[in-house]
């Protein structure tokens, strides 16, 4: 008996042996299937990127997905670790779950980003700290893209909370993926992220999202199909065999009165004791993630305010003037400045 031990890519031989055979799957899709979620995934994952270019402050771009049915057998023996994996459930609108692959380098660049980095770094391993950027920026990506898909089923597209967890090396089988059936749908875009990273991210769905989602896309085509292909009976018109006379005159209209838009409704008096909400606003400002770890008792958030600019003023979060800080009594008080029309006012309200 040998004692040598077996390599990681042994190990994987052994615990895959049949997973060429796996890959041909039971169930497959026909071409047109194919381009469906295509269309879908590429509009989702679209409107995911355009999420990411925000909370980035980059330009992301994503090319046409691949897709092709596989096994998650498979995909697990092809794929290099350590890899960060996202996993998702759906829990209303569609079934099944989905799941994003990313490589560790890659989330560890666009962590570096969330945190207030410019993203040029080299990582092989993400602390809790930066597992949690990657896990926020899936999640705002994940939340878009079922808004997405909300608006083209036209139904409610429900997710649980994502599952962020790093795939090692040391793991054959990643927790995260053990309750994934085999056959999944696998679908590939290159992501680029602007003079940061060029990758590739990973998305695969379970056979019964897939299925669900052609059932919805296929059954709003077959309604429209229906109403074309029966079209209602035209009733019979009896054709005269000599054209009647219609006498043709100039139409006659009612003069246009002009109405005076900005004349005070007459009764006003009946909303006089309705209750608004009174704020002025001081300034704002936009911090990073490490900024605001950063931040503990004593700390001072400078404002985009300068000391001498006059404040906002709004009522129902709709301004309707300026004025200055005074202090009353020891309590702060605003001096009205300026002010907009009433009739521009009462428009706002």
């Amino acid at each position: 008996m040998s004692n040598e031990k077996l390599t990681q890519e042994e190990i994987d031989s052994l615990m895959y042996g049949n997973a060429a055979a796996a890959s041909e799957t039971a169930y497959d899709l026909t071409q047109m299937e194919k381009d469906i979620i295509g269309e879908v995934a590429n509009i989702s994952m679209s409107q995911a990127a355009t999420t990411l270019s925000e909370l980035l402050g980059l330009q992301v771009l994503i090319t046409t997905p691949r897709v092709k049915v596989t096994s998650i057998d498979k995909i697990l023996k092809d794929s290099p670790r350590p890899r960060v994996m996202t996993t998702i459930a759906f829990k209303k609108g569609i079934k099944g779950s989905n799941m994003l692959l990313l490589d560790i380098s890659d989330s560890g660049k666009i962590a570096n980003l969330m945190m207030g980095g410019d993203g040029q770094v080299m990582m092989d391993t993400l602390t809790e700290l930066e597992l949690s950027a990657v896990g926020e920026a899936m999640n705002q990506m994940i939340g878009s893209a079922s808004t997405a898909m909300a608006t083209m089923f036209n139904r409610v597209v429900d997710i649980l909370p994502p599952e962020v967890n790093v795939w090692t090396e040391n793991e054959v089988t990643p927790s995260s993926a053990t309750e994934i059936t085999n056959e999944v749908c696998e679908i590939s875009f290159q992501l680029v992220v602007e003079n940061v990273l060029e990758s590739t991210i990973m998305q695969v769905f379970t056979m019964d999202a897939v299925k669900d989602m052609i059932e919805i896309m296929l059954g709003d085509e077959a309604e429209v199909i229906e109403t074309a292909a029966t079209p209602k009976p035209v009733a019979e018109v009896p054709v005269q065999e000599e054209t009647e006379k219609v006498a043709v005159q100039k139409p006659k209209f009612q003069a246009l009165e002009v109405n005076d838009v900005t004349n005070t409704p007459k009764n006003l008096d009946l909303i006089m004791d309705v209750p608004l909400e009174f704020s002025v606003m001081l300034g704002e400002s936009k911090k990073t993630i490490r900024d605001i770890l950063a931040l503990g008792t004593g700390s001072v958030v400078e404002l985009d305010k300068l000391t001498d600019e006059p404040l906002n003023i709004y009522v129902n979060g709709k301004m309707i003037a300026q004025g200055e800080v005074v202090v009353i009594n020891e309590s702060f008080g605003i001096r009205i400045t300026n002010i907009l029309s009433k009739e521009n006012r009462l428009r706002n309200i």
